[in-house]
């Protein structure tokens, strides 16, 4: 299961590196006043930019390195370059998100920032509250660009931090998908993908119930505790009526959904339906159990649908969950060290790589979705017929979520991961969450 974006040098979606995030808001905490949570407003005029005027170069903090990957930027850069012609981009690439926020933050300590930089939420909440980024509507004039609009809701939601202002602008994101043996599924009588959550565990009881006769090992699907099967309990506790944070980061783990949901993963296990692997070293053990025929289905990250395979012969499809998926794909900043003009030349290119058209090429170059509908109609016919998934399941980012901005969220995943592996080696689900529960409002106390 990619529960992550996976193309080359891709981290998850709360990055490893997430002490670099509690380091750094530390250090800037009496800059943000008192080390409030919250974002510090504004000190630049939302009156709109002015238009470059003159030869003005920008730097680009990027990780699309690879081959694939930096031809499509590249592509897209020149063309910008070419309708721009007095904007010079400097594309500054690391090996990987870890990296890339670490020399990002090590640059805003220094403050020697570059233009633009990616950025996952709780950094650009850090960040924010130091005074280290331009919100938006400082650059755009504007808290609701017209270009706003068009982004898919999800997407939109994703761009605020906890001051309600947009802070970030979109270049790609990404869905939990299921990867299905279609092959498998027929011969157990199940022709469509499950809608449900409920339908989903009856689904994959039949299907294990048909395979585990000639093969002892199956099971319907293969989760990580520490990786995907905390993401899949989240999903299913966001489906069944609540998120496990309030808007205000409040972890809410003990509630009547999270208990449901972890419970119905452990039942779900009893019955041979979902099978515990994978480890620091084998994170991805359902995508080797649907390669290796004895799963009938992984869930992974629409970035990641390349990794999937099944049994030669067999039949992969995509589907979209039958519940509320998360969503992932690292946003764009600029930084406050940017000149007047930087600011208005970054926002030009900030416009430019959400366009419609600009959104098809990069979703078609790198893997993730485009963040607005207008972009399908730009994206190759024989692309999207190849990938039908796309058109079928995009529509998921209107609901989908992601944590809030916080560091603390970013640390309660270890709590969650542990609650999660605890209560499917046999631990009660309601105490194993209770634990969660007191462990991350500890560190929501520490860090307000």
């Amino acid at each position: 299961m990619r529960i992550r974006a996976t193309i080359d040098g891709a981290r998850p979606r709360r990055v490893a590196g997430a002490a670099l995030i509690t380091a750094f808001g530390l250090a800037v905490s009496a800059c943000a006043g008192g080390g409030s949570t919250s974002t510090v407003a504004s000190t630049v005029s939302s009156t709109p930019l002015s238009t470059v005027t003159g030869p003005v170069t920008i730097t680009f903090q990027e990780v699309y390195g690879s081959k694939s990957q930096l031809a499509t930027l590249t592509k897209v850069v020149d063309a910008f370059e070419k309708a721009n012609p007095y904007i010079t981009v400097q594309l500054q690439a690391s090996s990987n998100y870890s990296a890339l926020f670490e020399k990002e933050n090590a640059e805003v300590t220094a403050g020697n920032t570059p233009t633009i930089g990616m950025a996952y939420e709780s950094y650009a909440q850090t960040w924010s509250a130091a005074q280290k980024i331009v919100p938006i509507k400082d650059l755009a004039g504007t808290n609701s660009p017209s270009e706003y609009s068009t982004f898919y809701t999800g997407v939109q939601n994703d761009l605020k931090l906890s001051d309600g202002d947009i802070w970030m602008w979109p270049l790609g994101k990404s869905l939990q998908l299921q990867a299905i043996n279609q092959t498998q599924f027929t011969a157990a009588g199940i022709t469509a993908a499950p809608t449900t959550w409920d339908q989903w565990a009856t689904d994959l009881e039949a299907v294990t119930a048909k395979e585990k006769a000639a093969n002892a090992k199956y099971a319907g699907i293969t989760v990580y505790p520490q990786g995907s099967g905390e993401t899949l309990f989240e999903e299913i506790a966001a489906t069944d009526g609540q998120q496990l944070y309030a808007a205000d980061g409040t972890p809410q783990f003990t509630s009547a959904a999270a208990v449901k949901a972890l419970k119905f993963l452990q039942t779900e296990k009893s019955k041979g339906a979902i099978a515990v692997g994978g480890s620091t070293t084998d994170l991805y053990p359902g995508e080797d159990a649907l390669t290796g025929g004895t799963g009938a289905e992984d869930i992974t990250s629409s970035a990641g649908v390349t990794y999937e395979e099944t049994p030669k012969g067999d039949t992969l499809e995509f589907a979209a969950l039958p519940g509320d998926s998360m969503m992932a794909g690292a946003n764009l900043v600029v930084y406050t060290s940017a000149t007047t003009q930087q600011r208005a030349a970054a926002w030009e290119l900030l416009q430019y790589l959400a366009s419609a058209s600009v959104q098809a090429t990069w979703s078609e170059g790198i893997g993730y979705y485009p963040v607005t509908s207008q972009a399908l109609t730009d994206m190759d016919a024989s692309y999207l017929s190849a990938n039908p998934w796309i058109q079928q399941t995009i529509g998921n980012l209107n609901t989908a979520f992601v944590d809030p901005p916080f560091g603390w969220a970013t640390d309660c995943q270890t709590d969650l991961e542990t609650a999660v592996s605890s209560a499917l080696s046999g631990s009660d689900a309601a105490s194993a969450l209770q634990t969660a529960q007191s462990d991350c409002a500890s560190k929501k106390s520490a860090e307000s």
